[in-house]
């Protein structure tokens, strides 16, 4: 069939490559993403979805949102040794049942909380199961400086658990 040649050619003149959709790391960290990538779908096969490269107690770290055949796992992977550092099962909302079992805090609390510690513009929210089966909201800010924090509360205790400066994001919010 002569699609296949066409949609090559056409790739080509534009200079797009047929994984011309796929999530590409920056320069400086192409390697590490690679072996990043790697260890993360071996461990959780899926589609990544999201990455997000973020700077965590001074090192820098991958964080791949992958949608697996039944969920979707936010996967940690420090930059620097390829090893993952942390896993989450990502929830739709605050009303998941996970989630909300552990809750004592609302939505809107937990972002008061964030704002208060991080002044800016909440862009993104997700939910979290962590590890240990605690839930925690988790909101990225676009602070007034153009710099973006990823704050972490968590959903029992109203507690900042964890923030760190995002540096890079590619894929779906």
């Amino acid at each position: 069939m002569m699609l296949r040649p066409v949609i090559a050619t056409l790739l080509a003149t534009f200079g797009l490559s047929q994984s011309a959709l796929a999530i590409e790391a920056p320069a400086r960290f192409k390697s590490e993403y690679a072996r990043c990538e790697k260890v993360v779908l071996e461990q959780h096969p899926g589609k990544i979805v999201k990455v997000e490269l973020k700077r965590e107690n001074g090192r820098p770290v991958f964080e791949f949102d992958v949608e697996g055949s039944d969920k979707t796992w936010d996967v940690e992977c420090d930059a620097r040794s390829g090893k993952i550092t942390e896993v989450e099962q990502e929830v739709v909302s605050a009303d998941s049942p996970q989630f909300k079992e552990k809750a004592r805090i609302s939505l809107e609390e937990a972002k008061a909380i964030a704002l208060k510690k991080y002044p800016g513009t909440i862009v993104e929210t997700e939910f979290e199961i962590e590890a240990d089966g605690s839930a925690s909201y988790e909101f990225d800010i676009a602070r007034k400086n153009g710099k973006e924090m990823k704050v972490e509360v968590d959903a029992t205790s109203g507690k900042i658990v964890e923030a760190n400066r995002e540096l890079w994001q590619s894929g779906k919010e």
